[in-house]
Parts: structure tokens; sequence; C-alpha cells
């Protein structure tokens, strides 16, 4: 198989809900792959992946990471068991021996977790605790952060109604719905899509009947909020951590004014009076 939405430059969008499950070099189981980059068995990929009852991998390590967020059914390694709504990441370098007793289906992401001291983590969604954001009707679910490396990962949920007005993707984004829909000017959006926005991109989103989403930002800091700054349209402002306002205040001092907010960049003696609009997807 060749490179696939490889240019991370380019808009994509996949219904994988109309795709067809490809074979995996493991009987029993079987994707559908959105993204790949490089060797079709050792390359960088994001893809949809289903072990049928009794289907496994043989052990195999990771030499750049994975994540895999459960969607159905119960996945297991020799670390344990993992149902619908277990939200994973391999460190570079580890390695396992996956199965499935009854069955399952994941959103993967291999290669795109590079670094060495990287945690393993597990944790299931169902337990977390969703926090609102300054956007009414929009709530972050954190799943990672960890010192020294830029992601962070989370699931976003947005209330059926919602609008988030226009923002930028400075650094692209993409994102795969895991319920619900949402609808901006590039299309309709439903679960099991998956969608790229490339670096230097904008929109707006606005849902029916509500949505959640597994955002990522590739090749750069995941997540941000949306400013205007003086009036003028601004930029992202501290992307690894939101909210930005109440999750590290030592780093960003701020004075709440009405609707605004006065940030003080700890590098800078300079402070800028911005409006949040939005938290980015």
């Amino acid at each position: 198989m060749t490179d696939l939405n490889a240019d991370r430059g380019r808009f994509a969008a996949v219904r994988t809900s109309e795709m067809d499950w490809q074979p995996s070099p493991s009987p029993g189981v079987w994707r559908k792959r959105v993204e790949l980059v490089g060797s079709a068995e050792t390359g960088l990929v994001t893809s949809v992946v289903r072990y049928q009852a009794g289907g496994a991998f043989a052990e195999h390590r990771h030499p750049e990471g994975e994540e895999f967020l459960v969607l159905e059914g119960t996945f297991s390694d020799e670390t344990g068991d993992y149902p619908a709504g277990s939200y994973v990441l391999n460190p570079p370098g580890s390695h396992h021996t996956p199965f499935s007793r009854d069955g399952c289906v994941l959103f993967v992401k291999l290669r795109q977790f590079a670094g060495v001291g990287r945690e393993h983590l597990a944790i299931h969604t169902g337990e977390g605790t969703w926090q609102r954001t300054a956007l009414s009707g929009q709530e972050i679910l954190p799943l990672y952060r960890q010192r020294g490396f830029p992601e962070t990962m989370r699931l976003t949920r947005l209330a059926a109604g919602i609008e988030i007005p226009p923002h930028d993707h400075t650094t692209g984004a993409e994102i795969f719905i895991l319920s619900g829909g949402y609808e901006d000017g590039t299309g309709r959006y439903r679960k099991g899509d998956w969608i790229r926005y490339p670096p230097g991109s904008r929109h707006g989103m606005s849902t029916g009947d509500g949505c959640t989403f597994r955002p990522s930002h590739p090749g750069a800091v995941a997540g941000g909020v949306e400013l205007v700054r003086d009036g003028a349209p601004g930029s992202v402002v501290d992307p690894s951590q939101p909210p930005f306002i109440e999750q590290e205040p030592s780093r960003y001092p701020v004075d709440r004014l009405g609707g605004a907010a006065m940030i003080i960049p700890r590098e800078t003696s300079s402070s800028h009076l911005y409006t949040l609009m939005a938290y980015v997807s």
C-alpha cells in the first residue's frame, strides 16, 4: 500500500463507516487506514482497527509509540483488559502481545509519539471528569500531558445546538468523531469520520444533536485558545495547557475583566488585553 493522506499540508476527510475492512498480517484483525506515511506495516499510521472474537497479534514493539482509544468491546494484552472507553498511550520502545477474547474496535495512532522518557498511560474515559471551558456548551476531558513533551491529549464534547466561532488552526488539526456530528464550511461530518485541517486553515463549527470527538494537532503542541488581542485577530496562547487560565496561573498570570482576561506572559514584562472567543478543537 502506498502513502495515504500523507501530506499534512492538505485538507482530508474520510468517512470510515463507508470503508471496507482490510485484512492485516494477523488473521482475525482488520483495519481501515485513514493515514499512512512510509511502509505499509512499519510506517506512521492512523487507523480504525477491529479484532474479531479471538483475534490476536504476535508480540511486537512500538519504536515511536502507540496511542489507542477503545471504541467497542474489550481489548487485552499482558498488562490487562481495556473495555470500551479506555485510552492507552504506549511509549516508544514498548512491546506487547495484543488480543481480544470477544472482539473490539479501536482508534489507533502509531509512530506519532517519539521521545525518550514518555510514560505509559491507561485510563478509562468514563471515569474522568469533564471540564467546562469558557465557551458555553463546550467541555474537555484531559487524557495526557507530561512535562517535557508537547502534546496535550483530550476529548472534546459539544452540546446540542452549539456554535463555535471561526478560529485558526495555526499548526493544523485532526478530528475523529466518536459520537454525534458537526458541520463547518468544508462539509457535514458524523460518527466515525476523520477530518484533517492543514496548518493555517480556519473554520467555525456548529452541531445539531451534539458531538464528541478526539482532536489532535500533528507535529505541534495540541489544543489551545483562540483569542482577539487588542481588538485585532490574535494567536494561540499556551496551546499546551487548555484551559490556559485555570491550570497554570503561574505561567500566565490573569486578571479577569468581565468577558476578557489580562494575560502577562512570564518571559516578557508586557501585558495585553485579550477577549476569549473559543477553545480551538
